[in-house]
C-alpha cells in the first residue's frame, strides 16, 4: 500500500488520497479484530484489553465492541489520552536503563522473525 500511495504524493485527488487511507485502516482493522477473537477463542478468556495507540482508533473499538458483544467477551480501552505510542515508552526506558548503567549497548541486535508464532510458544520466547 505504501507503494501505491506514493503514487498519489503531489497529485491534487484529496478523494483518492483519502479512499485510500480508508481502505488501509479497514484493512488493517479487520486483521486486528479477527486477531484478536481468534487469541480469545484459542485462551477461552472472556476479556480482551486493548493497549497502546491502536487503541485509539475509533473504528477499532466500534468494530471490537461489535464483534466482543456477539461473543459475551468484555473489552476494555484505556482513556483516549492514554493511547500513546508503546513504542516511545520502550524507547525511553531503555535509554534510561542505559544511562544508569543497569544495561550496557550491544552491537548484536539480531533477532529471529517469527511472523507466524503460535500464541501459546509466547513463553518460550
Amino acid at each position: 500500500m505504501l507503494t501505491q500511495a506514493r503514487r498519489f504524493e503531489g497529485q491534487p485527488c484529496e478523494q483518492t488520497r483519502a479512499d485510500l487511507a480508508a481502505s488501509t485502516q479497514a484493512a488493517i482493522v479487520e486483521v486486528l479484530v479477527k486477531k484478536s477473537l481468534k487469541a480469545l477463542e484459542a485462551t477461552g478468556l472472556k476479556r480482551l484489553v486493548v493497549a497502546g495507540g491502536v487503541g485509539a482508533n475509533q473504528r477499532l473499538r466500534e468494530q471490537l465492541d461489535g464483534a466482543c458483544a456477539q461473543r459475551q467477551v468484555r473489552v476494555h480501552y484505556p482513556e483516549l489520552h492514554l493511547c500513546t505510542d508503546n513504542g516511545a515508552m520502550i524507547a525511553l526506558a531503555a535509554a534510561m536503563r542505559l544511562q544508569s548503567g543497569v544495561a550496557r549497548p550491544r552491537t548484536d541486535y539480531a533477532f529471529d522473525v517469527r511472523p507466524r508464532w503460535p500464541l501459546d510458544q509466547l513463553a518460550e520466547a
